[in-house]
């Protein structure tokens, strides 16, 4: 079977990416062009954490 998408050397590998840990629930997330502008501002990996929130721990 075929690949669907296969990355012809235009895109950094996701292991080159810039990444952070997600205030929420600890993992580590890696950049997104839609983040592009506001990659200082972003805390959460997904919508999911942000509406749960910061934990206190973190």
């Amino acid at each position: 079977m075929a690949r669907k998408h296969v990355n012809l050397g235009t895109a950094p590998a996701k292991s080159d990416l810039l990444q952070k840990l997600c205030a929420a629930c600890g993992l580590p997330f890696a950049w997104r062009k839609k983040w592009a502008r506001d990659w200082d501002q972003v805390r959460f990996c997904s919508d999911r954490c942000r509406a749960k929130g910061a934990s206190e721990e973190r």
